[in-house]
């Protein structure tokens, strides 16, 4: 195996991908929102506490937790890590491994299953069911049809998903055939699918080191639509390295013209461990990537055509074309502080007010569960106070805060506990206050992240995120 150095696993995306950052938010954030250059640094945010603040010596807290029934009826979500990639992307900093062997592919898929064997038996889960169950990687596709068979069958030995709202799997388009497509409909009772597209353009496509090209996308489509699951979401990347006004605008018609029930747009970044990244430190490069306001222009030609053509902004990176079929249930109740059983390496959980990540090195990962014990690396249990500051800020990545939610929530009235900070940005165009609202504008939700280190306690603004 080629490990890959990296900061975090979730999707992060914030369409409900598993979290994903990076690196420094003090010297890159303060940067980045004003429209300059695409440094090397961190952008988005996915959780809090900051990373860096999570230690092994909290592990015993989140043990305990753990080992306890469910206070609440919070819902209960599952996330499932795949590490494997074809190839590794120039500016992917998430942990994966290329060119592994099929028996390294076998020993870490049987892990997994172990792991999962384990979890289903904490007392923290209770009798609930999982609500929402999310594979993401990495590229969970990599995997065969067999093996995805396979998997699916040891696992429903210990848990099951029948029930579950949402069932999202990751898909990168040339590791897509027929039979992958029907085995995760069919077998793995997929609902939400998200195809990994970024670009249409092969040339943009292969500078930027993607495995897959154009034509791979268009015969995987085909093979989706018949399937048909109830939520097909395509992901697209602002500011890919080579990007143009030309090019971008075709991205968007012919997203458009496939018609997928959501589209996730990123802006790209270029976190410390990424080829892009370590070419511009060790070379002394210019940044290849479009600036900031670049990126933000053309996200927001995205969600002007987009919403031309029918659809709705579901989030700062979201769009959905009809929003009575479509929610994302992994984001929602994640950011909402539902709790999360992760598993796979280097994964991040959230259990009964805890947070955790498994071990992030292969071996230690796979000897953990190999001597019988959950493989967590490091923890921390959240104050009351940053449960909330949490809550707020992934929430306000949709674009609006309800205040009574969180007055009734936390007995905190979110807009006078932090009135100099959503004063300085109503001055700034980037926020509106109403009487039973905070709501972004179109600006603030471009920039959203860089907005969200106002609201971190003192003893956060300016460490380490990760």
């Amino acid at each position: 195996m080629q490990p890959i150095d990296y900061s975090e696993v979730d999707h992060s995306h914030a369409n409900g991908k598993p979290m994903t950052t990076a690196s420094t938010q003090d010297e890159s954030r303060e940067k980045q929102p004003e429209g300059s250059k695409t440094e090397v640094g961190s952008y988005f945010i996915s959780n809090y506490p900051p990373y860096s603040q999570w230690k092994a010596d909290s592990l015993d807290e989140v043990k305990q937790r753990m080992a306890s029934a469910p206070t609440s009826e919070n819902p209960l979500g599952l996330y499932l890590h795949i590490p494997f990639c074809r190839k590794r992307c120039k500016f992917c900093y998430f942990k994966v491994f290329t060119d592994v062997k099929a028996q390294e592919v076998q020993r870490y898929v049987d892990a997994l299953c172990n792991e999962i064997s384990m979890v289903s038996q904490l007392p923290v889960m209770g009798d609930r069911p999982f609500r929402f169950v999310y594979f993401g990687g990495g590229t969970p596709s990599f995997l065969s049809p067999k093996q995805l068979t396979k998997l699916a069958d040891r696992l429903r030995e210990h848990i099951t998903w029948d029930g579950a709202e949402e069932v999202t799997f990751e898909c990168e388009p040339g590791t897509l055939s027929e039979t992958k497509v029907k085995t995760l409909r069919e077998q793995l009772g997929v609902t939400r699918l998200s195809l990994g597209i970024e670009n249409f353009s092969d040339k943009l496509l292969e500078e930027n080191g993607r495995a897959h090209l154009s034509k791979q996308v268009f015969s995987a489509w085909e093979w989706i639509e018949a399937a048909q699951f109830p939520n097909v979401n395509i992901d697209l990347i602002s500011g890919m390295v080579g990007e143009t006004w030309e090019n971008w605008k075709d991205n968007i018609r012919r997203t458009i013209d496939m018609s997928p029930e959501s589209v996730t747009i990123y802006q790209m970044e270029l976190p410390f461990n990424t080829v892009y990244s370590a070419d511009i430190l060790g070379n002394k490069i210019q940044s290849p990537v479009a600036d900031w306001q670049t990126k933000r222009d053309w996200v927001s030609y995205a969600f002007d055509e987009m919403t031309s053509a029918g659809y709705k902004v579901s989030s700062a990176y979201t769009l959905v074309k009809d929003t009575g079929k479509v929610n994302f249930s992994y984001r929602d109740n994640l950011w909402r502080g539902a709790d999360l059983l992760a598993t796979g390496i280097a994964s991040f959980g959230h259990a009964a007010g805890a947070h955790y990540q498994n071990l992030p090195h292969m071996e230690q990962y796979l000897g953990a569960i190999e001597g019988g014990e959950l493989p967590l690396g490091r923890g921390f249990v959240p104050t009351e106070h940053q449960a909330l500051i949490r809550e707020m800020i992934l929430l306000l990545k949709r674009g609006f805060l309800e205040r009574e939610y969180f007055q009734s929530k936390f007995d905190v009235d979110i807009v006078e506990n932090w009135k100099p900070v959503w004063d300085g940005y109503v001055e700034e165009g980037l926020a509106e206050i109403h009487a039973d609202e905070v709501k972004l504008t179109r600006e603030g939700l471009l920039r959203v992240d860089s907005m969200l280190p106002a609201f971190f306690e003192p003893e956060h603004q300016n460490v380490r995120y990760t």
